[in-house]
């Protein structure tokens, strides 16, 4: 990181954690939940983005290719993120890019996890990691879908099977998560009045 971003992603930081900070103290709950949830997700998408996500790639790469290598229908290359589909007649590559590394996704869960108040702070680092590896493996699993289509049915099936088979399998797993991490959590708390999830009470 050069000195000009590291100058620029200081004062953002400071100023967003100074703005957050001024709502948690004005008790303006839901204001400190948005601002610091938005404000979080559009500075790792900025600054950790970058380095994070041929990583990423890397890593849904790797766990596709685990599945590739079983059943011998594609073949993947960990290093460079690229995944090789043999069709019937012909072949072709698929190269797994920020899209495809649901690195967006996974700030997203995260970002709103920071800030959401039902868990307490250990709490969050489990739920994180465990939501994070969920949203690697399912990802990982919607390119293993498209690969078999695409090998089983050609070229002309990936289109489908990466807009719309492929999104609508990860998408629907990430709102079960979203539902277990963020609705249903909140639902008991209701439920429990003032209690909280580590068994003590509201003030």
């Amino acid at each position: 990181m050069q000195v000009g971003s590291i100058v620029l992603f200081t004062v953002l930081v400071t100023a967003w954690a100074f703005v957050v900070h001024v709502l948690g103290k004005a008790g303006l709950a839901f204001w400190r939940f948005l601002v610091g949830a938005v404000g979080l997700f559009l500075l790792a998408m900025a600054f950790v983005r970058p380095w994070a996500t041929l990583p990423m790639a890397q890593g849904v790469t790797a766990i596709a290719g685990l599945v590739g290598s079983l059943t011998h229908t594609f073949q993947a290359y960990f290093f460079y993120g690229i995944i090789y589909i043999p069709c019937r007649t012909t072949s072709i590559t698929m190269q797994i890019n920020m899209e495809c590394s649901g690195i967006i996704e996974t700030m997203a869960f995260l970002s709103l996890l920071v800030f959401y108040p039902v868990y307490s702070r250990y709490e969050k680092v489990a739920v994180g990691l465990l939501g994070a590896a969920i949203l690697l493996v399912c990802n990982a699993l919607r390119i293993v879908i498209i690969c078999e289509i695409v090998h089983f049915f050609g070229p002309d099936a990936f289109a489908v099977a990466h807009t719309y088979i492929g999104r609508f399998f990860f998408y629907a797993i990430t709102i079960l998560l979203y539902f277990y991490v963020f609705t249903r959590p909140d639902v008991i708390q209701m439920r429990v009045g003032g209690l909280r999830y580590d068994g003590t009470k509201r003030a």
